[in-house]
């Protein structure tokens, strides 16, 4: 078996729906009780990763597939009549609160450092935040990470107007080797050597009119996100990340409402966090 050092960080990539691959990968860990002292993730990455800080097995698969299933929170009534796509309330007030309890002593006694990704609107950067005591900031900070651009509302979060992290940071391993973890695994949502073929548009004044450096930042989404793609196949080849990612083709998209396919993106995650814990202990 192989070791990794004690200061290895873990980064989990976001993707709407895709997340459940990372909740399978998780659920894995947290069955070998393997914990990183840091862990960094954007988007349903923070979903997810807020139940792997709690010390919740299966929270995260139980949400996002027997709850879409009973609930049918992602529809375009909910964009039209809450202005989101994902229902905010549900995921981030009924559930946490009541639905599917949050354990949020276990979450503020976990001695390790989580950081999630939002976009600042008005900056058009990312800011990586972290919050272990104060709940009401804890949900807007992980709200405003999956506040996806175009389908949800902006999320404000001390006083700043705030998106998904993953415009500007989909994949945060360069912030996670700067704040002193050299070494990371990195859980991804997209097969090896995916690059995503979508074309960067100049976002129109009339779109998010009150943050131009939003617009810019969105502009070049998918430019910054191959780059970041490129940049994690380079660093694995060099030994400086270890990559958990899905193998098969891709069937299971950001909204995906599918509990047949979401349940076997979820297993293949498993069982790629069960390899890993076979094959390396920190």
């Amino acid at each position: 078996m192989e070791r990794l050092s004690s200061d290895t960080g873990l980064v989990l990539e976001g993707g709407g729906m895709r997340g459940v691959f990372t909740s399978g990968v998780l659920d894995a860990f947290m069955k070998h009780e393997v914990y990183f002292p840091y862990v960094v993730a954007v988007s349903a990455g923070a979903c997810n990763g807020m139940s792997y800080m709690s010390r919740q097995p299966r929270r995260a698969r139980y949400s996002d597939i027997d709850l879409l299933r009973k609930y049918g929170y992602i529809s375009l009534k909910n964009l039209v009549v809450k202005g989101s796509i994902f229902d905010p309330n549900l995921l981030y007030e009924r559930f946490p609160n009541d639905i599917l309890p949050f354990d949020y002593e276990a979450y503020g006694r976990n001695p390790g450092v989580f950081e999630m990704v939002c976009t600042n609107c008005q900056t058009g950067q990312a800011e990586y935040l972290t919050e272990k005591s104060d709940r009401r900031r804890m949900m807007a900070i992980v709200k405003a990470s999956s506040s996806l651009p175009y389908v949800a509302q902006i999320t404000d979060v001390d006083g700043k107007p705030m998106l998904d992290g993953g415009i500007v940071d989909s994949i945060p391993v360069e912030h996670a080797v700067a704040t002193g973890h050299p070494m990371n695994v990195v859980v991804m949502t997209r097969n090896h050597g995916f690059r995503s073929t979508e074309t960067d548009r100049k976002v129109p004044r009339f779109i998010y009119g009150n943050y131009p450096r939003l617009r810019v930042a969105l502009s070049h989404r998918v430019e910054a996100y191959n780059r970041q793609l490129e940049l994690v196949e380079r660093m694995e080849a060099w030994g400086e990340v270890v990559v958990i990612r899905p193998h098969r083709p891709m069937e299971v998209d950001r909204i995906c409402r599918d509990p047949e396919k979401l349940e076997r993106l979820y297993q293949e995650g498993y069982a790629e966090g069960e390899k890993f814990c076979q094959r390396f202990e920190i």
